[in-house]
This record gives structure tokens, C-alpha cells and sequence, in this order.
């Protein structure tokens, strides 16, 4: 069983399109769970491109990182880099992978335009969930 934690500055959007990716596609011998370092609320604009793309993460939770999360954690993946920098102490056996990702949210323009940088950021997100899961699968079954 491997327990990952995705963890961003507010676990409004970047991190809930990854955990909602990772449930998804994931088998079960994966647990998925994200958090911020600090809590934001959900972003309305995520919830809706991945609904676009027939999740439902409406039901996910905005949650501060505590210590039983990161005990939990097998691997912690920062999603943006004030996460990477203010990351908690990580327990000895825990790996860290960072991943740089745009914030969809800070995005100007229309709001055709702002969806469409949250749409790229969602399909972004799928693939890097993707390819994290496989990598994970191939260590886990050589």
C-alpha cells in the first residue's frame, strides 16, 4: 500500500485536481489524500473543470497538513513552490517529489480565458498523476 499526500499552499485547487486524479486512477493498492499548508476552501473554477472531464470533487475536503498526514504519508508531492519551501519535516522513510505548477487561480483575463488556463492546468495535472501512478506500479511489481 502506498500513501500519497499532495500538498499545496492552500489545498484549494492544484492539489485537490491531483488527489481527485489520483482516487480515480489509482488502484487500490494507493491512498490519496491532499492538504495545504494552509486551508483556503475549494475553488469553484477547479471544481468545475474537472467536472468537465467527469469527476466530482465537490465532496473533497480543504484541509490543513497535520502530522498524523504526514506519518501516513508514504510520498509527499508538493504541487507549488511556497508548499516545497514551507514543506513540514518529513518523516525519515517519507520521499518528497515537487512539482512546479502553475496557479490556475492567480490567471487574468475573461473568464473564458481563466477556464481555459484551469482546463490546461487540470490536463497537466491528469498527466503528471498518470505518470507518477505508473512509476509507482513499476517499483511496486518489477
Amino acid at each position: 500500500m502506498t500513501n500519497i499526500l499532495f500538498l499545496c499552499t492552500g489545498n484549494s485547487c492544484r492539489s485537490q485536481m491531483a488527489e481527485g486524479w489520483a482516487r480515480a486512477l489509482a488502484d487500490d493498492s494507493v491512498t490519496v489524500q491532499s492538504a495545504g499548508i494552509e486551508a483556503h476552501g475549494k475553488n469553484s473554477r477547479a471544481i468545475a473543470v474537472m467536472q468537465e472531464a467527469g469527476l466530482d470533487i465537490s465532496q473533497q475536503e480543504s484541509t490543513r497538513v497535520d502530522e498524523a498526514m504526514l506519518e501516513a504519508a508514504d510520498l509527499v508531492v508538493t504541487v507549488c513552490g511556497h508548499a516545497d519551501e514551507h514543506c513540514p519535516v518529513l518523516p525519515p522513510a517519507t520521499r518528497k517529489e515537487h512539482w512546479p505548477l502553475d496557479d490556475p487561480a492567480r490567471a487574468t483575463g475573461s473568464d473564458a480565458e481563466i477556464m481555459q488556463v484551469f482546463r490546461a492546468s487540470r490536463d497537466e495535472i491528469k498527466q503528471r498523476v498518470t505518470d507518477l501512478l505508473q512509476r509507482i506500479q513499476q517499483r511496486d511489481n518489477p
